[in-house]
């Protein structure tokens, strides 16, 4: 059995060897450098904080995440330029000597995307600094690459006579191969939902709240250090299928199936993590339904290995039609995968609407998380399962660690004069008397099995 992937508590120390920050921070801006050298591109410009926190190291709060407040620019053979908000430029100075003092963290707000009027000339602004850097290291006639911009300071780069050339995919292929402190910093916030999902499964019972789980959730990461609880996903009950994506202030009830998403990061470092679990009992459409669920899963990390692709793994889930959608845009994200590092979507991608005609190979370094979707015979209910993966030389390891291999059900165990009464039985109680029903628990007979669909898919 090998080794696995390393994780520690969350302060630093020195009397253990932890994340070596300096090298986190030297890896992922020599990784970008030397894609850049080898691109046609003369310098990199990013308005994304994801791709700036890579280049930089810098952050300013998860506040920001979405301003487009903030932007930097890597010349080729140079150090990165970083123009941040307001006062967040001299914290820099002060406190990431990395970044050169004054001389490369400078202020200079954006637009806020629209929220300065465009007559303000803050778009003239920002393009006229840019270019009078690409000037200074004699790179104003080489491509711009870019990964997001505000649409007035790409028209203003473009009347300076800048060419601008799509930088995403550049930001894409330098992030899609984790370092070793990398990895460590996803498995220890993989590490901090275990704990979440512990809480969770013991604070389930009929009456608690979609939002009660998120506000749980959210407690449990905050205090353990999170850095951002970037979303809670919780379903339950007859909203599983068709998947919202969405909580909302339903209350579970007995029987009720219930899944989550659990969406956070440590160190900007994110995690997706899928669990579900039934509240008091399961049905046996709902037993059925995971161990579908379960099977594509297994099977699929069955196959991870460097070498193969993304096509080789959506070719064993099933099509889009198998499970009541029309075509696979309709059920995108439902059999699915996707790289995990500073942002939760990240290379490679899993989807049979895209990775039978363009498959991505498989490397050593990916993490990525796989996660399945499985509607049950009752036509309401589903079962929702994800783990996240590590490639390894020769396979890969498992870093989401909550047990899964079964469907675990919540809530008190209840006891009758006979005995523990059964986990496995229908939501309505008198579809569990043999004397009335022979099938028992397994389904309803007459015009009510007609209604839930009858057998298993």
């Amino acid at each position: 059995m090998p080794k696995p992937t390393q994780t520690h508590g969350v302060m630093g120390v020195d009397w253990e060897q932890r994340v070596d920050w300096e090298r986190l921070r030297t890896q992922r801006l020599n990784r970008i450098k030397n894609l850049l050298s080898e691109s046609d591109a003369g310098s990199l410009l990013c308005f994304d904080m994801t791709n700036i926190r890579y280049i930089t190291a810098t952050h300013i709060g998860t506040w920001a995440q979405d301003k487009m407040s903030r932007f930097t620019l890597l010349p080729q053979g140079a150090e990165p330029i970083l123009w941040d908000f307001g006062s967040a430029a001299k914290h820099h100075a002060l406190y990431a000597p990395w970044m050169g003092g004054d001389s490369r963290s400078r202020p200079d707000p954006t637009l806020l995307r629209g929220a300065i009027a465009p007559e303000t000339g803050r778009a003239e602004a920002v393009a006229r600094k840019i270019y009078n850097e690409l000037v200074e290291h004699g790179l104003q006639n080489e491509p711009v690459a870019v990964d997001i911009i505000e649409l007035p300071i790409l028209f203003a780069l473009q009347e300076l006579g800048v060419k601008i050339i799509d930088g995403q995919q550049m930001m894409q292929n330098a992030r899609v191969i984790k370092t070793q402190d990398e990895i460590t910093l996803l498995a220890t916030a993989a590490a901090m939902v275990d704990a979440a999902y512990d809480e969770l499964y013991r604070a389930m019972v009929p009456g608690f709240r979609e939002n009660d789980a998120v506000a749980l959730v959210s407690k449990v990461l905050y205090e353990m250090g999170s850095e951002f609880v970037e979303g809670v996903n919780a379903i339950s009950g007859e909203r599983c299928s068709p998947h919202p994506h969405v909580f909302s202030d339903r209350m579970l009830r007995p029987g009720d199936p219930a899944y989550f998403d659990i969406l956070h990061s440590y160190m900007g470092y994110r995690t997706c993590y899928y669990r579900t679990f039934v509240v008091g009992s399961a049905s046996q459409a709902q037993v059925d339904a995971y161990k579908r669920c379960r099977d594509y899963l297994d099977h699929a990390i069955s196959l991870i290995k460097p070498g193969i692709t993304t096509a080789d793994v959506v070719s064993i889930w099933p099509k889009a039609e198998d499970f009541g959608f029309p075509n696979e845009e309709a059920a995108f994200a439902l059999q699915y995968g996707h790289g995990l590092g500073l942002a939760i979507w990240e290379k490679p991608v899993f989807s049979r609407m895209v990775s039978f005609d363009h498959p991505e190979v498989i490397k050593e370094g990916m993490v990525f998380a796989l996660e399945t979707f499985w509607p049950a015979s009752d036509g309401w209910s589903a079962a929702r399962i994800e783990e996240e993966l590590v490639v390894t030389a020769d396979g890969c390891e498992v870093i989401s660690r909550f047990p899964a291999e079964e469907l675990l059900v919540t809530g008190a165990k209840y006891y009758a004069a006979t005995g523990p009464l059964n986990t496995v039985r229908d939501t309505e109680s008198n579809w569990n008397n043999p004397r009335i029903h022979p099938n028992g628990r397994t389904q309803p007979t007459g015009d009510r099995a007609a209604v839930n669909g009858g057998g298993t898919q």
